[in-house]
């Protein structure tokens, strides 16, 4: 019989995340974190906290992605971000999936 994901739902979230090079972003415990945009209507982006390799990183993103996300993300709130244009991103889900963190902030209307 397979064994189902072992999800653990987080609450304590990065305070900060920080772009630093094509598609990466670093938090302030300098962990590297992947992005993933997710068209869905509502804007919404995928996190997933891993370890990347340069050449990793040239092979599984896009310029196109990069250039439209924010360039960092501040924890508000304890339950949503803000980015550098003053607009709110909600935390969908932060969760550890079988050992690996993962994150989902949605585009708040309301921003």
């Amino acid at each position: 019989m397979a064994e189902l994901p072992s999800n653990v739902h987080l609450t304590s979230h990065p305070k900060c995340l920080r772009i630093r090079r094509h598609s990466v972003y670093k938090d302030e415990k300098h962990r590297t974190w992947l992005h993933l945009v997710m068209g869905t209507g509502v804007l919404q982006v995928r996190l997933r906290q891993e370890d990347i390799s340069s050449r990793h990183i040239r092979l599984t993103t896009s310029p196109l992605t990069s250039s439209t996300m924010p360039w960092m993300w501040t924890l508000h709130s304890g339950s949503k971000y803000v980015d550098p244009m003053g607009l709110f991103w909600r935390i969908v889900h932060h969760v550890t999936v079988n050992g690996v963190e993962e994150m989902i902030l949605e585009l708040m209307d309301d921003s």
